[in-house]
């Protein structure tokens, strides 16, 4: 019984060496110093990179995730709050969100599809085409100039819809609103 006592106390010891810890950790955080970097690296950066790789399963995008984990905590320290989440909950937050996002963003750049010289896409001959309804910038001219304008920004500017409602001054409801009837009028052009 007594050992059971003592190894209790030895527990709440530990725990309360900790809070310490941390509390130390965080105060070096929020006042800028660089100090805590290395301290975190040395007592946390183990863990995070295990938590890291696992999603991962990368060692070269674990190591460069958990590298911009550690840069996202020195910048973000301000937003640190010890009420909603201990450090460490916190930090592993940050590390498992920037996994995921490295991944993603390896997975993008590398399981891009590469183009076939051989193409399976139905090939038109040009004797297909009515030559009166090619023309798509004379048909769009005959309709209303707002309707004309959205289509232009969208289309031929390059513009997305929220881009469009921002540069023209048009609430996007109506960007939509009028994209849609304007594709519906230039359709009756191409299909009668």
């Amino acid at each position: 019984m007594v050992w059971l006592l003592n190894s209790f106390k030895k527990l709440l010891i530990l725990q309360f060496l900790a809070y310490i810890s941390e509390q130390h950790i965080v105060n070096l955080l929020k006042n800028g110093d660089s100090d805590a970097i290395s301290i975190i690296y040395e007592n946390y950066a183990s863990a995070l990179f295990g938590i890291i790789l696992k999603i991962t399963i990368n060692e070269s995008l674990a190591e460069d995730a958990l590298q911009e984990s550690i840069i996202k905590i020195w910048k973000y320290a301000h937003k640190y709050d010890s009420k909603k989440a201990k450090l460490f909950t916190w930090m592993y937050r940050i590390a498992r969100n920037t996994a995921i996002d490295k991944l993603r963003s390896y997975n993008l750049k590398h399981n891009k599809e590469v183009q076939i010289t051989n193409s399976n896409v139905f090939k038109l001959s040009t004797n297909n085409f009515n030559e009166d309804t090619i023309d798509l910038k004379k048909h769009l001219s005959n309709l209303d100039l707002k309707y004309q304008t959205v289509i232009n920004a969208l289309y031929f500017g390059g513009m997305t819809q929220q881009e469009a409602s921002d540069e023209l001054n048009i609430p996007l409801g109506t960007i939509k609103s009028r994209l849609k009837i304007g594709l519906r009028e230039l359709k009756k052009v191409y299909n009668p």
